[in-house]
């Protein structure tokens, strides 16, 4: 189906193989880059900037990866947990501070909006699948620091990593659904890691960029009773995001 392969085309975060092709191709140009002239007549006027600020716009792809615990192994109600990708997008704010020649410091808070689905398969003749789909709303807070090549043609490439805090303020209003829903605790902690490029203009910089973001917390809510949260002994989040920047 069409929407299938929408989402395998932003599933990079199941290929650890081709993101780290794609750095070191990254890697390698900004090397090239740095030994090579051009005119770069945009670039020098954003040069004398110590710092400047801009707006992002993002769509995403996000799943969870649940973590099976031993109860899942002598159970017979539950055969299968899986998590599909769902699509979102993000709107967020940009302060960048210039440390030195090739360094950024920068913070970019924001909102983030995200689907994602637990899947259950129930030990049936027909193996029927329970999905409980979980829709987000983040404010976000990122922190990330840039390495950037030497300019050329006003353009240089960049990489970027960081860490970010996420708070979902739809958790409550799903927690006043009902009790046999896999509860997702509001609060993540993840490490993000991308690259992209810097475009000069004589007014604004485009900067498309993609970022990988992987979960380093335990988000769920373990709750006893419930046998879909038995089956599980963690869930962390991961999410790939296609940004566009535009700073000036």
């Amino acid at each position: 189906m069409p929407s299938t392969n929408f989402r395998n085309c932003f599933d990079l975060h199941r290929h650890p193989l081709i993101l780290a092709l794609l750095l070191v191709a990254g890697l390698s140009t900004c090397a090239r880059a740095q030994f090579t002239g051009g005119n770069n007549y945009n670039f020098y006027d954003f040069q004398n900037k110590d710092y400047y600020f801009g707006i992002t716009l993002g769509f995403n792809s996000s799943r969870y990866t649940p973590y099976r615990s031993e109860e899942f192994l002598y159970t017979d109600s539950i055969v299968g947990v899986e998590s599909l990708n769902g699509p979102g997008f993000n709107l967020n704010l940009i302060g960048n501070l210039k440390l030195g020649r090739y360094f950024d410091f920068r913070f970019t808070p924001g909102f983030s909006f995200a689907e994602r689905s637990l899947n259950y398969t129930q030990s049936t003749e027909r193996q029927a699948v329970n999905q409980e789909k979980i829709e987000s709303v983040f404010i976000e807070m990122p922190f990330y620091f840039r390495y950037k090549s030497a300019p050329y043609r006003d353009k240089r490439l960049f990489l970027i990593a960081g860490m970010k805090y996420s708070f979902d303020v739809a958790s409550e209003s799903r927690t006043r659904q009902a009790e046999e829903l896999v509860r997702i605790s509001p609060h993540d902690y993840s490490i993000e890691y991308g690259a992209g490029i810097q475009i000069f203009f004589p007014y604004f910089i485009l900067s498309p960029e993609f970022k990988i973001s992987h979960g380093i917390g335990n988000t769920l809510l373990f709750n006893p009773s419930l046998p879909e949260s038995r089956v599980l002994e963690k869930v962390t989040s991961r999410t790939f995001t296609l940004s566009f920047h535009i700073e000036g």
